[in-house]
Parts: structure tokens; sequence; C-alpha cells
């Protein structure tokens, strides 16, 4: 059976969003981005303002030169990725196999093995496009094709309106015209290494054998290869895989790098995610911290957690090591994203006689924090370090 991979992509999705809750800006120029810093950059934009000559990632200031009667809406990202998994419930109707981002309007779905109940991909992708149109009013493009590579390339040639069907071996003749830019995971390292050697289109870069792609290109030679001829065996990550995980973001209403403010957040994030955690009986396994500066630019740090904990004071000291980690430039943070994944339940088993120690104490106090916040909210009680500091959540 070949297979069969779906990509729905939603153009411009964060306005589409936006655009949902205040009708009278639709087709208008339009720009999602922070408001009131100096660094800004552009984190979306209408098809309007792109043909105004906006593009993702430019500067806020120079993108209000262009139009200085633009509208700029600050991002929301907790929307974004409400919206998502909204459309993670309505296709998981048809296969358990979806994949998702937390707020960026890609959906993949492996509906190989689909076939007998819900009839060919390519009604299932329409029969999805309806249902987002009719109980969203968000419109997607769609592609089907045997891979991800191949379907999100489909997608790229039709935005950003339009359907598009890669049939089984077709694969290398449709990629076959198109520029390098078009294929996902090149890096403009990558591209700009291409054109020095005067490779612009896919037919081009395969004229070089493998051997030849190692020179400049060492490791990721054989990726490559395999790119550009349409060969993408990763697989869809089924949608539980990717739900294993608690996350909280915070975006920053004035861009900052002040130690103290970003520990407060960060502490803030972690007794929302530690509650969380303790509501569903679960401990965390691993942390990961997402830092998004105003340029546009992100950085990431990682860390297990043995044992695991749903413990805000553990976490905290495990999480300012992977702020000091992850905190590696001068420009100013504009967002936070904190996540917790490899969850799992608590060990139900312990030491009769295992004496009274500062963490069994910590879980007391928390516990008692829990009812207490329960009972009268959660600004009954607060630690010493979430007063401190300015307040600068949006």
């Amino acid at each position: 059976m070949e297979r069969a991979v779906i990509h729905l992509n939603i153009a411009d999705f964060a306005v589409a969003v936006e655009t949902n809750r205040s009708p009278s800006l639709r087709g208008r120029p339009l720009i999602i981005a922070p408001q009131g810093s100096p660094r800004a950059v552009v984190y979306d934009m209408s098809d309007q303002a792109y043909q105004e000559g906006i593009r993702k990632g430019m500067p806020l200031a120079r993108a209000r030169r262009l139009n200085r009667n633009i509208p700029v809406l600050a991002p929301g990202f907790n929307r974004y990725e409400q919206v998502m998994k909204d459309l993670l419930k309505e296709s998981v109707a048809f296969t358990p196999l979806v994949e998702y981002g937390s707020f960026d309007g890609h959906l993949f779905l492996d509906v190989t093995s689909s076939g007998r109940l819900f009839g060919p991909s390519a009604d299932v992708a329409f029969r999805l496009k309806k249902t987002f149109k009719s109980a969203f009013n968000l419109d997607p493009i769609w592609s089907v094709a045997t891979s991800k590579l191949v379907a999100k390339v489909a997608t790229r040639l039709v935005k950003p309106l339009g359907e598009y069907i890669v049939a089984p071996g077709d694969e290398e003749a449709f990629l076959a015209t198109l520029p390098l830019h078009l294929i996902p995971g090149f890096t403009k390292a990558d591209l700009n290494r291409l054109r020095e050697f005067n490779l612009f289109s896919v037919s081009e870069a395969r004229r070089l054998t493998l051997e030849q792609l190692k020179i400049p290109f060492l490791q990721k030679a054989p990726l490559i290869y395999d790119w550009i001829r349409g060969m993408d065996p990763s697989p869809v990550r089924a949608f539980s895989e990717t739900a294993s995980t608690l996350s909280a973001d915070h975006e920053f209403s004035n861009d900052t790098n002040h130690a103290g403010i970003l520990k407060k957040t960060l502490y803030l994030m972690i007794e929302q995610i530690c509650k969380r955690l303790r509501d569903r009986n679960l401990h965390g396994g691993g942390t990961k911290l997402i830092l998004s500066y105003s340029d546009g630019l992100q950085s990431l740090s990682t860390a297990k957690l043995s044992p695991s904990t749903s413990n805000d004071m553990v976490l905290f000291k495990k999480c300012v090591l992977l702020l000091d980690k992850a905190w590696t430039r001068r420009v100013r943070i504009r967002h936070m994203r904190l996540i917790c994944e490899t969850l799992c339940p608590p060990m139900v088993q312990a030491d009769l006689f295992a004496p009274e120690t500062r963490e069994t104490k910590q879980a007391a106090l928390i516990r008692a924090v829990d009812r207490i916040r329960n009972r009268f909210g959660h600004a009954a009680v607060q630690t010493g370090l979430t007063l401190t500091g300015e307040t600068s959540s949006s």
C-alpha cells in the first residue's frame, strides 16, 4: 500500500485567528507583532501587508515606515495554541497519526490505513477543509503526497489558496523544476553554499553525486541527496506522542533582559505547570525552555529530571540552570516558553521509616498552599520571588 500523507496549511495563521476575533480587519493590511518594544519584529502579516513589502522577521519600525497607518496587533500564542487543539480534535476522527505545531497552522495526517473507512486521501483532505471552514472560519490549503516533505512543498506552491495531489511515483518529476529554497530542511547557509556552485534548482543540484555533496555538506549530504529526490521516510508522529507534554507561555509587554523579571516569570510558569501536574497526579521527567528574542531568533535548552517531580521548588532549581544555559545573548527577550515532557505517574511505594527530608517538607507545604489557593484563589498565597521586580506580562 502506497503511503498517503495529507498536509493542511492555514496561510497567515495568526492573522486568520485575529481577524476572526475582529472581522473589521479582514481584507486589510495587518501586522502581528509585539508592541512597545524598540526591537520588535513582525511575527505574521496579512497577504495585503505582504503585497506592500512587509515580511516575517522584518523590524517593526521598518514595516511601519512602509505603511504608517497599518494596524498592529500583539500575538496571542495561547489563542493560537487553543485553535490548533480544536483543529486536532477534528482531524483525529480520521486517523490517530496527526502531527501539528503548537501555533503555526500546519497539520500532517498519515491516512494510509484510513481508506477503507473514509475513502481516498483527497476526499479526507477536502472534508477536513470544509469542516475547518464551517466550524472555525479557517480556510486551509491542502495537499496529498507520499511523504511529509513532498506534501509540504506542494502546499507552498499553491499558497495562499489551493490544493495539490502528487501521485505516487511522481515525486522526482514534481520537484525537478522547483527552486531549492522551496525544499524544507535547507538553511540559508545551505542555500548560499549551493549558490556558490551556481546551483539554484532541484534538477541542477541532482547532478551532484553523494560523494560530491559530502565535500561542502559533510554529514548532512545524505539528507540533502534524499530531499532533492523527494525521499522522506520520517513518520507522522501520533498526536498522543506530542500530547504527553504540558507547557506555559509568557509574552512580555516590554522586551526585557532583566534577570529578576525573567526569574519571576519563570517561577510563575513553573507554578502553573506543576499545579496541572498535581491535578492530574503526574510528574514531569524532562523540561525544555525556549527563549524568543526581539530580533526573532530563539535559543533552547533541555534537561532531564531524575527523579521526576511536580514540586515547584525542585523544578525551579532545575529551570534556573536552564535559563542560564539558554540565555546567551544580550538582545532583549520577547517571549518565554516552558515545556514539561516525559510525563509519568509518581512513584507510589515509599520507605515506611524514611526520615523527613527537605523535599518531603516542601511537598507538604505545596499541598497546603494548593488547598488554600483552591479555596481563596491563587493570590491568597504568593512566594517572595513573585512579589519582587516589575510586572511585565501582557
